[in-house]
């Protein structure tokens, strides 16, 4: 028999890929991401802010509060983990 592999091996199907802004980096190897999406209301035609959270995985701690980071979705990493950070795009400012 004939096992089809596929072209990559570091490919794994499709992966939804969200940017954010990291909000909390207190635990180790783990940041909360708020992502935030305008959305149109169908009654009123206006635009409107929604926000969720998503705890994602930082292996490195690499990222901080007020970072802006590109999170992947993973398998399920732990009880509320199922993000990963995939990268960096832009560093928080220091004031």
């Amino acid at each position: 028999m004939e096992t089809k592999t596929p072209e990559s091996a570091t490919e794994r199907g499709h992966r939804r890929r969200l940017v954010g802004i990291v909000t909390s980096d207190k635990m180790d190897k783990t940041v909360v991401v708020v992502v935030t999406r305008r959305v149109r209301n169908a009654k009123f035609e206006k635009y409107q802010l929604k926000r969720a959270k998503y705890k994602a995985h930082s292996a490195d701690n690499g990222a901080h509060v007020g970072d802006k980071v590109l999170l992947c979705e993973s398998r399920p990493l732990s009880r509320d983990k199922r993000w990963r950070v995939e990268k960096l795009l832009e560093k928080a400012r220091q004031a």
